[in-house]
């Protein structure tokens, strides 16, 4: 499947104080989804109003990246949590954002995970469902976004909530679909044309280039651009400008 149009969405709010990770403002030009990091591996309270506030004026879409409570590893770090307590922290996290989204006179429109627990919940049933539990307890109406083929979206389908399908453009993928753990040589990809070209093969295609050297299906409604590579503005920029010479509508799924 190919689609029309495409989501663009990218990790924002990854500070913590004094020190800031990502370009928010820049990146807030280019995309049509803010990933806003909720305080469990990055971002503060006065961060997190910050970046809704200028995503709302933008009009950008708003979404709570949940993660496990882990902010010395960015989140990054593979934990154990028990389930009940994954989900409420889950819920913790959306609503704590839901406060700086709708001061900004907008809302928080869809979750999805972050680093070690995005990974986990692809393969484990258990976190997966309590990610979805987190999210029931927040809005059952909450949009999941997750790679496809994912436990977690199965359960987010399961329970009736929406669900949308993500690609990564700067991330390498196994011959199975999954993306290539970080720490791998050539896990994150920063050559900017490879990364333009994966973008359109994606949103056209529906195909990418495995690390394998294999082409594989990546049906996704939306493309993620991390903006803590090197050139991550100007990066999204060319992605952008790319997608919508070839003819795709760059627009917000949410």
């Amino acid at each position: 499947m190919t689609w029309a149009s495409i989501d663009l969405n990218a990790d924002l709010g990854e500070g913590f104080g004094r020190w800031r990770l990502t370009d928010d403002e820049e990146l807030l030009s280019v995309v049509t989804s803010a990933n806003v990091a909720c305080g469990f591996h990055a971002g503060d309270a006065a961060t997190m109003r910050r970046v809704c506030e200028r995503a709302a004026e933008r009009g950008v879409r708003i979404g709570a990246q949940v993660s496990y409570r882990d902010l010395a590893g960015f989140g990054r770090r593979a934990m154990d949590v028990p389930s009940a307590e994954l989900a409420a922290e889950v819920a913790y996290q959306i609503g704590a954002l839901e406060v700086f989204a709708r001061a900004a006179g907008a809302g928080v429109a869809y979750v999805k995970p972050h680093g070690a627990l995005y990974n986990r919940v692809v393969h484990d049933g258990e976190q997966a469902a309590a990610v979805v539990d987190g999210v029931l307890l927040a809005d059952a109406g909450l949009p999941v976004l997750g790679l496809p083929g994912s436990r977690l979206l199965e359960a987010a389908e399961k329970a009736g909530l929406p669900i949308v399908t993500e690609a990564f453009a700067d991330r390498a993928y196994t011959d199975e679909g999954t993306l290539v753990p970080r720490g791998t040589d050539g896990a994150v990809i920063t050559e900017a044309d490879a990364v333009v070209e994966r973008s359109l093969g994606i949103a056209r295609f529906a195909a990418v280039t495995s690390h394998g050297g294999r082409s594989i299906d990546v049906r996704a409604r939306s493309l993620c651009l991390h903006g803590d590579t090197p050139g991550a503005v100007g990066l999204a920029r060319q992605v952008r400008a790319r997608l919508e010479t070839a003819g795709v509508r760059v627009e917000a799924f949410a």
